[in-house]
């Protein structure tokens, strides 16, 4: 007989170090990792601190493939394709930077990708006299067809390369990735693809997606430790990609380069295994797929509480819920109303919550998320919360 699920919700907070008197709904942030992930990866501490010759010259190079073969069954992958890096964006860095731009050649990205990568984007394509183009999306609850249909727009002749997010931090849209990939191949473009917050709220399987770069945190959904995280590089596409820091690995291959940077803390990465577990012994697929249950619940029963709406429809939901705000937006767009969400953000956390909020298509958006400790009493108290800092706010 299968096993019958573990309770979740309230009976699992206590697994987390989580602050007992603050309404925590903003797993997407950060992420939270479990106490018995933090006490693996003391015990790797321990080991390195004992005697570090020893640790970084022989145990490390073993300890660091095998953490990676585990996370690339998890993924669909092959260990010997998966670098480990400290955050997504910095696996992104290491793609553009890597990346052949003549002037005139062209980066495509999607208009709600992270700033932060933007900022790559446009830092990279300035260097090599290369241009940054932006396809926009209809927002909210745009299709999935029409979606791919504005990538397909964007694509040139002088695409070099298509930065396509697999869930996008500021709307929490889970886009159809698998078409918009096999788009790209098939007009030639070579895909990066900003999974930040894919692997544990998605199931993946990075062989049959077939992007040439998949960039992912595990210190988000997967629960391990922060700073941790991979770059997923095709086999075809590793010569010539290089990790943002050279080392002594320089010209030796992907996995030489990018498995030694530099003396740093490999800790979260080597405690990976240990967060698998512990998301695999809460449900692993059943508890993606309870957690996109109960975050669209949230979504639903805040923006029916703040009688307003949320931003995606339920094929394009993940752990991440979108409502809006019922708060005029002057100026709608800019930096002046990107001010005025933070300003509103700070309220919340001021009040004892969290969830970012943006300005999106003229509207103010607030972000939920739903992970193991979360119920839907969470949501209840986080309607009301937004209300009092509405109400003051207004």
């Amino acid at each position: 007989m299968p096993s019958a699920p573990p309770p979740l919700g309230a009976a699992v907070r206590n697994e987390f170090a989580l602050a007992a008197d603050f309404l925590t709904v903003n797993h997407g942030s950060y992420g939270a990792t479990p106490r018995c992930v933090l006490a693996v990866q003391e015990e790797w501490r321990r080991r390195m601190e004992a005697q570090p010759t020893r640790f970084f010259a022989q145990e490390l190079p073993v300890a660091l493939r095998a953490a990676a073969a585990r996370l690339a069954q998890f993924i669909g992958a092959d260990g010997e394709d998966l670098a480990f890096v400290s955050n997504a964006t910095m696996g992104c860095n290491a793609v553009l930077r890597s990346l052949p731009l003549a002037p005139d050649d062209e980066i495509l990205c999607l208009g709600h990708v992270y700033n932060a990568v933007r900022n790559t984007m446009r830092h990279v394509a300035a260097e090599r006299g290369a241009r940054l183009v932006v396809a926009e999306l209809p927002f909210p609850r745009p299709d999935r067809t029409e979606i791919v249909a504005r990538l397909d727009q964007a694509l040139g002749p002088r695409t070099r390369l298509a930065v396509l997010d697999h869930i996008f931090s500021s709307s929490a849209l889970v886009l159809p990735i698998t078409d918009m990939v096999a788009r790209c191949r098939a007009r030639g473009v070579p895909v990066l693809v900003d999974g930040a917050h894919g692997p544990g709220q998605v199931p993946l399987d990075l062989a049959a997606l077939g992007a040439d770069y998949y960039v992912g945190n595990c210190h988000k959904w997967l629960m391990a430790p922060k700073g941790s995280a991979f770059l997923h590089a095709r086999r075809d596409r590793q010569a010539g990609l290089h990790p943002v820091t050279i080392s002594h690995g320089f010209g030796q291959g992907f996995v030489a380069e990018f498995d030694w940077t530099g003396t740093a803390d490999p800790s979260a990465f080597l405690a990976l295994p240990a967060a698998l577990d512990f998301f695999a012994r809460l449900g692993g697929t059943a508890l993606m797929a309870r957690n996109a249950a109960l975050a669209a619940a949230g979504a639903d029963a805040t923006a029916a509480r703040l009688g307003t709406e949320v931003g995606a429809a339920r094929e394009m939901k993940g752990a991440m819920g979108l409502v809006r705000l019922p708060v005029a937006q002057s100026p709608a767009e800019g930096a002046a109303g990107q001010e005025q969400a933070r300003a509103l953000r700070r309220a919340l956390l001021a009040a004892g919550t969290d969830a970012p909020v943006n300005a999106i298509a003229g509207a103010f958006w607030l972000r939920l998320s739903a992970h193991a400790y979360n119920e839907e009493a969470d949501y209840r108290r986080l309607a009301e919360l937004v209300e009092t800092v509405l109400a003051k706010a207004a």
